[in-house]
């Protein structure tokens, strides 16, 4: 089979790629090397490379299983920096769901849980969101393009609402990558983290390999709709710090700083019933083991 992958040169996308190749398939990746690389994509095989945004995908031809479309600009500093970036995600978005509904074949995109700010933990797929930033105003109109195309064309389309996802290949990302790791490649070269307020701000960390999988199961699945893509766990920042002390071999000592981010995100943790229920996915990879995997990935550049 065939399939595409946005943005798969990226941090997720690629990590997404080495799953969906293992399995015989071919891929075919579109990414703009924004935040990707394709050195990402080294040892991989039957992997087609397009560089370009996702609206390239309109310029295929191949007949295709499924799109997965990671190449969304991931990052709220991203849109702050840049707020027309929330009408290309949309503009990019319509072509992708354009491209699905000539071919026919299943979608699943990348969405965020920071669509859940503001709002009580444990966050559900159901919650009435608020408005909050740049970044989740774009997600929230995927969504609702999602939807639309659901109930004008019959199309089944499923939105991922990522948690706080580190793994290998991120480094490419830089300032826009997990704090985890961040701090984590700071750490390796001996630097001390900056932490806004006291550290005790909470994040439901998953691991990017049980984010493959969710995405993979949402597929295999048809799956309609938003789902959570969590642990349901949550760890303070200063417990993540911690762990990340516990792997490198000594005490990291935090900077704290005020927090000058507004609309700051205090505490984000998934309610994981539906995507148990409707996927079958569940996290298996604790914090703690993945911070040692991590570790061994970093520890080598």
């Amino acid at each position: 089979m065939v399939y595409i992958v946005t943005g798969g040169a990226g941090f997720i996308g690629s990590n997404l790629v080495r799953k969906i190749a293992s399995g015989g398939n071919a891929v075919i990746v579109i990414d703009n090397l924004h935040t990707g690389n394709e050195k990402n994509l080294e040892g991989i095989d039957n992997v087609t490379f397009v560089k370009g945004d996702a609206s390239e995908i309109l310029k295929i031809r191949e007949d295709v299983s499924g799109v997965f479309h990671q190449g969304v600009y991931s990052s709220s500093p991203m849109y702050k920096e840049n707020p027309l970036l929330v009408g290309e995600a949309v503009k990019q978005f319509t072509s992708v769901l354009e491209f699905c509904r000539k071919k026919d074949c299943g979608l699943v995109f990348a969405s965020t849980s920071s669509l859940y700010n503001g709002i009580a933990p444990p966050h559900r797929e159901d919650a009435k969101l608020g408005i909050c930033d740049y970044y989740s105003e774009a997600r929230i109109c995927m969504e609702r393009m999602a939807a639309l195309y659901g109930k004008l064309h019959g199309m089944r389309v499923a939105g991922m609402r990522y948690f706080s996802v580190y793994g290998p290949h991120e480094e490419h990302k830089g300032k826009y990558a997990n704090l985890l790791t961040q701090f984590l490649i700071g750490a390796l070269k001996g630097e001390e983290p900056v932490v806004y307020g006291d550290g005790s701000q909470q994040r439901d960390f998953t691991y990017v390999d049980d984010v493959v999988s969710a995405n993979m199961l949402a597929m295999d699945n048809g799956a309609n709709g938003a789902f959570n893509v969590g642990t349901g766990k949550t760890y303070a920042i200063n417990e993540m710090i911690a762990l990340l002390g516990e792997a490198v071999g000594r005490k990291i000592t935090p900077k704290y700083i005020e927090n000058p981010v507004k609309n700051y995100v205090g505490i984000t943790l998934a309610d994981t019933s539906k995507a148990k229920t409707e996927l079958g996915f569940e996290a298996k990879v604790s914090l703690k083991e993945g911070i040692g995997k991590i570790y061994g990935y970093y520890s080598k550049l």
